[in-house]
């Protein structure tokens, strides 16, 4: 499937240049414009002919979409469809990525595998700076202790 994104899109950040978000269609209109012209060698224009076959519209790789906002969406799912994540937080999305493993259902906009992965470093490097944290609060308390002793066996 083609993607079709306006002129000069990898030029600007505005026009979508590291934001897919702004990666949009707009029709060429320039009067010298190449890819209005459809030249060779040019982006593809939208035309005729680029359409899907109607049965496979709004599916994703030969599977129907089902969009997931919440877990008790996710288990109503069935095996063969493919699920989407809807505009959700942080430990929702967490629930739905540990839920969906478990069921082994494939979620198109992310890679659970990663995502749980990257989840556990984030867990590891909290508790690792807590520690040393807890460890540096307790060493000034020693050194003075030392230095204390070290006065008075001067004396």
């Amino acid at each position: 499937m083609t993607k079709f994104l306006r002129r000069i899109w990898s030029r600007y950040s505005k026009l979508g240049k590291r934001r897919k978000k702004k990666q949009v269609w707009r029709k060429p209109t320039g009067r010298d414009n190449k890819m209005r012209e459809k030249r060779k060698g040019y982006p593809a224009v939208v035309s005729i002919g680029y359409k899907k076959n109607k049965k496979l519209r709004g599916f994703i790789d030969g599977a129907d979409t089902v969009l997931i906002r919440n877990v008790a969406e996710l288990a109503r799912v069935k095996k063969n469809k493919t699920i989407i994540i809807g505009n959700i937080g942080k430990k929702k999305k967490i629930e739905i990525a540990k839920k969906a493993k478990e069921m082994k259902i494939k979620i198109h906009n992310l890679n659970i595998k990663k995502f749980l992965k990257n989840l556990e470093k984030k867990e590891e490097t909290k508790t690792e700076k807590k520690t040393k944290g807890k460890e540096k609060k307790e060493e000034p308390k020693e050194m003075k202790e030392e230095k204390v002793e070290k006065t008075g066996d001067e004396k």
